[in-house]
């Protein structure tokens, strides 16, 4: 009979994030424009990008769906924000609590394999995600630092960002990792929005805080969410859409300019956006719309837009590490949008 393996063993290969700086993708994205198919179409999203951090009025909004934070990519996100190519952040709570506040919270995700039994996996109480791994007691940890700073909060109803921004402070003097997406945003003023923010870590611990607290207690708003990020949009000149995956934050960062026409406010479309999926556009699902498609709903211009069909995790970097090489970010005024949502003395 051939010996189990143990948990110690299927958690001994640590995720390691890329870093963007450590390499120059100029010249393989310069040598994929001369190319076809998906080559061309990401040196083409490449140009777009750089194209976007180099309009002053610009303000670009990264949108994150999918693991590709627990897939290695984590400090990539947080180097655009490092770096100013990035304003606003829309993302699925699962991108934001259970991956990067659970690694700032000093966790791991590892490597790990598709064709593992699940069964194993589900009795050493470990989570996967494709590939890779998560320990579920440390996940449970997450939950519990999310109820803890929702217990330390006045009993009022908040948007995501202002929850968002509590985890970031809270981050600065609990966190055990440098390169949070989450601490560098609060350090430099960029607001995160999750529109599904209890479909993630974070919903086990607000429930916990609510339970106990039931008269009393803090909660999403996520109508108030929709209003801040419309807000951002009536107030930038113009603005750019990455947009990794689709899901909620895809249509929801379209959406502000829709809600700001509902508003009777007259905004432009989004004058640039690129979109890296696998979805399907067959099947008539908003995750695999096209950004020609969002025209027709008066959300994106069609000048300056590029569908990547790819695995998100083997074309961002490249992409990422073309725009940061060429150095269009020098020299860019942070927007630090979060500082419209502060109380006037």
């Amino acid at each position: 009979m051939p010996r189990k393996t143990t948990k110690k063993e299927l958690l001994s290969t640590p995720v390691e994030h890329i870093d963007i700086k450590k390499f120059d993708a100029t010249p393989i994205i310069e040598s994929m424009a001369k190319m076809s198919f998906t080559s061309r179409d990401l040196a083409n999203a490449a140009e777009i990008f750089d194209q976007m951090i180099r309009d002053k009025d610009c303000t670009v909004i990264l949108t994150l769906a999918g693991s590709t934070s627990a897939g290695g990519c984590m400090d990539l996100y947080t180097e655009l924000i490092k770096s100013n190519m990035v304003d606003v952040v829309v993302a699925t709570g699962a991108s934001i609590v259970d991956m990067d506040f659970f690694e700032a919270l000093g966790f791991k995700h590892y490597q790990g394999s598709p064709f593992v039994d699940d069964r194993l996996l589900r009795s050493v109480y470990i989570d996967r995600i494709y590939d890779t791994y998560i320990d579920e007691k440390d996940l449970q940890e997450c939950d519990k630092a999310i109820a803890e700073i929702a217990d330390g909060l006045e009993r009022r109803p908040y948007s995501s960002r202002e929850f968002i921004a509590e985890m970031g402070k809270y981050l600065t003097k609990k966190g055990k990792k440098k390169n949070s997406l989450v601490q560098t945003a609060y350090k430099y003023g960029v607001p995160i929005f999750c529109p599904a923010f209890s479909d993630s870590s974070a919903g086990f611990g607000l429930v916990v805080h609510q339970v106990k607290h039931p008269q009393s207690h803090m909660s999403i708003d996520s109508v108030k969410d929709f209003y801040e990020l419309t807000q951002i949009k009536m107030k930038a000149k113009t603005s750019g859409l990455l947009i990794i995956g689709g899901g909620s934050p895809k249509n929801f960062a379209q959406d502000t300019v829709v809600c700001a026409e509902v508003l009777g406010k007259n905004v432009p479309m989004h004058k640039y956006a690129i979109q890296i999926t696998v979805a399907d556009v067959r099947d008539g699902a908003c995750s695999s719309s096209t950004l020609k498609e969002a025209g027709s709903w008066g959300k994106v211009h069609h000048e300056y837009e590029q569908m990547v069909f790819a695995e998100a995790t083997s074309v961002l970097p490249l992409m990422a590490s073309y725009v940061y090489h060429r150095k269009g970010w020098k020299g860019r005024a942070r927007r630090s949008w979060s500082d419209i949502f502060k109380p006037s003395k």
